[in-house]
């Protein structure tokens, strides 16, 4: 029987230890969301999945899982549930003890919310750490960001969604915000300012060739390991970020295959060598709000019946090597995304281009310049654990 750490009135916050504890951990957000109509259930096996021994972040990282449980009237349930992890590679990177906080879900209950902070933040004392941040589920590669402001409309895929609520949690709980991010909307019925066709043009004459990613075969694989080394270098500096191996890169590269419109993902190229992309996905969130999380023969029938409905995508990145943004290769690419997204027979709408960091000032202006308007706020915060 699992040990309990902390009791509040009648709950139990304990470490998960067996595959029961385990389903109870998966069961949580049911609760939370259930009458929630703007939730997306993410898949539950790709969230077991971050908790199996194969996951590389138990190579350079550590974890621990905690649960909220009390009787009901069908047995032990659990109400609220938080991962405290250790990512070795981001305190070698930041030079200080820096523990993380993720897979947050709590009902309205502030008391149960503060137990499982503590519990979080007891065991990462016990490692060493004097400082916890989050959410951020294990790394920043992974769902992270608590969602601040935008709660009406449901979240564009691989987006953070919870309610609001949570809001109360962290003020009651001591906590300070470590750093805002935006999601930007573009209405894609608006006209593109004439300067992203001539910065376009501008590309072309200075030797850059744009082409669609591939999505097949050998070709897929070496456009993969092309954007890996291209993340690498572009956005390892990014706040609370580390890299990737080109393994981990791969790996969710190759989940992400079949989901792939190439021609809302164009790429560039100088002299054969990949300079930059523009990486759009539809917004499968639209079917997988239909699937409770499961994509089994039901839910994946679900899946491909209701993924007609998609009429939005979401931009996860603009990227360009520093010395060809001269060259005007990011404008290149938001005019070849944008003029995908609206070619004859695509059904999408609107864009979301997300998340951006509050003081990356130099994406915000370009994202603002092409007409995208912030409609979501997201935070993390922090915490001394002295």
């Amino acid at each position: 029987m699992s040990i309990a750490i902390a009791t509040v009135n009648d709950t139990q916050i304990r470490p998960v230890l067996t595959p029961a504890d385990q389903e109870l951990f998966l069961d949580v957000p049911q609760r939370v969301y259930s009458k929630d109509p703007n939730w997306v259930p993410p898949l539950r096996s790709s969230i077991t999945k971050s908790f199996k021994p194969e996951n590389p972040f138990f190579q350079y990282g550590r974890l621990q899982q905690f649960i909220a449980t009390r009787s009901g009237s069908k047995g032990v349930e659990a109400v609220g549930r938080i991962v405290a992890s250790v990512n070795d590679r981001l305190i070698e990177r930041e030079g200080q003890p820096v523990g993380l906080f993720g897979y947050f879900e709590c009902i309205d209950d502030g008391a149960i919310a503060q137990a499982l902070f503590a519990a979080a933040g007891d065991w990462l004392r016990e490692q060493g750490m004097t400082t916890v941040r989050g959410p951020i589920d294990l790394t920043t590669h992974n769902n992270c960001l608590f969602l601040v402001d935008g709660f009406d409309s449901p979240p564009m895929i691989m987006m953070p969604y919870n309610p609001a609520y949570y809001l109360k949690f962290m003020e009651q709980d001591g906590w300070r915000k470590a750093k805002d991010a935006y999601a930007y909307i573009l209405d894609l019925s608006e006209e593109l300012s004439e300067q992203f066709k001539k910065g376009y043009d501008i590309a072309c004459k200075s030797g850059i060739s744009f082409r669609p990613i591939r999505t097949k075969g050998d070709g897929f694989e070496q456009d993969c390991i092309s954007l890996y080394h291209l993340f690498t270098e572009t956005f390892a500096p990014n706040w609370s970020s580390t890299p990737r191996t080109q393994e981990e890169f791969l790996e969710e590269a190759k989940s992400l295959q079949a989901l792939v419109d190439p021609d809302v993902f164009p790429v560039a190229e100088y002299e054969g060598q990949m300079v930059g992309f523009w990486m759009g996905l539809p917004d499968y969130n639209i079917p997988l709000k239909h699937v409770n999380g499961k994509l089994d023969l039901i839910g994946t029938l679900k899946f491909l019946w209701f993924r007609r409905n998609i009429d939005q995508g979401r931009v996860i990145a603009i990227c360009s090597l520093p010395k060809y943004r001269r060259k005007m290769v990011p404008l290149g690419l938001i005019y070849l995304g944008m003029l995908g997204g609206i070619k004859k027979g695509k059904p999408y709408q609107r864009a979301e281009l997300s998340w951006v960091f509050e003081d990356n000032m130099a994406s915000r202006k370009l994202i603002e310049a092409s007409g995208g308007k912030i409609y979501k706020t997201y935070r993390i915060y922090e915490k001394s654990l002295a």
